[in-house]
C-alpha cells in the first residue's frame, strides 16, 4: 500500500505541477513579476535542479550542476527545453526512489544542510511541496507578469 500511497502523492504534483509547467516556453520566459523577482525560467529551472540535486540525499548520485539554488537570476532559466529535460528527470528519479526504497526505510533519518535530520519521507513530501511552491509562483508570474527592464 505503502508504494501505491506515495506514487499517487507523486502524480497528483506532476498533475497539479502541470498547469503551470506545460505554459512554460521561450517566449515567456524572461517574464517577471518586477525586477527583484526571478524569471519564470529561472524558477522553472531551479525546480528542476532542485529534485535532481535533493535525491542525492537518497543515495542517488547526479551530474547535475546547481546554478540556481542560493543565486540570482542572471539567465540560467532562459533554455526552457533543458529545464523541461531537468524536471521530467527529477520526476523520473523520484519515482525510482518510490519503487526502490524498502518501506521500513521511509521513516529512516536522513542529514540535510538545510533541515538538519529528516525523515526520508519528510525529505520527499518537501520535494513535492517546493515543487507545487514555485508552480504556484510561475502562475501567479504568467498571469501578472511581464518583460521587465
Amino acid at each position: 500500500m505503502e508504494k501505491a500511497f506515495l506514487q499517487n502523492i507523486l502524480e497528483q504534483n506532476k498533475m497539479t505541477s502541470s498547469y503551470s509547467f506545460n505554459r512554460v516556453s521561450n517566449e515567456n520566459a524572461d517574464f517577471r513579476l518586477n525586477k527583484q523577482a526571478a524569471s519564470i525560467g529561472f524558477i522553472y529551472r531551479h525546480i528542476g535542479e532542485t529534485m535532481n540535486l535533493f535525491t542525492t540525499f537518497f543515495g542517488l548520485k547526479t551530474d547535475i550542476q546547481n546554478t540556481t539554488m542560493g543565486r540570482t537570476d542572471t539567465g540560467q532559466g532562459k533554455n526552457v527545453e533543458q529545464s523541461n529535460q531537468l524536471v521530467k528527470k527529477g520526476y523520473d528519479l523520484l519515482a525510482q526512489i518510490i519503487e526502490t526504497t524498502p518501506e521500513e526505510d521511509w521513516l529512516d533519518m536522513i542529514d540535510t544542510p538545510f533541515f538538519g535530520k529528516v525523515t526520508r519521507l519528510r525529505l520527499f513530501s518537501h520535494i513535492l511541496f517546493h515543487n507545487s511552491h514555485h508552480a504556484g509562483q510561475i502562475s501567479l508570474t504568467l498571469s501578472k507578469g511581464d518583460i521587465v527592464s
